[in-house]
């Protein structure tokens, strides 16, 4: 079910994730957001009644956005080799174009937070590592990956290696093009998977 939102709380997601991404979770406060958005603290709280609303609110725009466009790739009629390598491209380019989601990959604090944080960030990477399994299981049916490598520790070593990548663009201070490197990476893992 899709959450609608108002343009002003979608601005305030928005500036609550920018916030989060450089100042952390104990950076996010009310005081900090209004000041950052030029009104009251009260005005936040017409739209949101708490932080934790405001992060729960993050992540699910987060999971909707991943699970339509990712759920479209996986319905293509393509080898599980390019669908794999489609759903990196999508979320490469996605987080280059939206970095404030990062923090719901990155941020380790936010798992302790609240339940209904960590029930929310549990949804995203329950979805995105269903999917994977889906491709690959696609592709070891097709003979087109290696059944060497047991397919739970290939989403493993595949969201791994996408969240490392994450990491290292946020510590360049996204200074590296997180597509190339990103997609080059993902090529590098679908070679070694791959039955020649």
């Amino acid at each position: 079910m899709k959450n609608e939102l108002s343009e002003r709380q979608r601005e305030i997601i928005e500036v609550s994730g920018k916030i989060l991404l450089h100042k952390g979770i104990k950076g996010l406060t009310t005081k900090t957001l209004a000041q950052e958005m030029g009104f009251t603290e009260s005005a936040i709280y017409r739209h949101f009644k708490t932080k934790e609303d405001i992060i729960v609110h993050l992540l699910n725009v987060l999971y909707q956005d991943i699970e339509i466009r990712l759920s479209e790739i996986a319905k293509k009629n393509e080898p599980a080799r390019e669908k794999l390598k489609l759903v990196f491209m999508s979320q490469y380019k996605f987080f280059k174009q939206n970095p404030h989601f990062i923090i719901a990959i990155l941020s380790e604090g936010l798992f302790d937070e609240s339940k209904k944080i960590h029930n929310a960030v549990m949804k995203i990477i329950g979805f995105k590592s269903g999917l994977l399994h889906q491709i690959i299981e696609e592709g070891h049916n097709a003979h087109e990956f290696t059944k060497t490598i047991d397919q739970e520790d290939l989403v493993h070593i595949l969201m791994g290696t996408f969240r490392l990548q994450l990491l290292k663009w946020k510590f360049s201070k996204f200074s590296i093009d997180l597509e190339k490197e990103g997609n080059k990476k993902t090529a590098s893992i679908i070679q070694l998977i791959s039955r020649t």
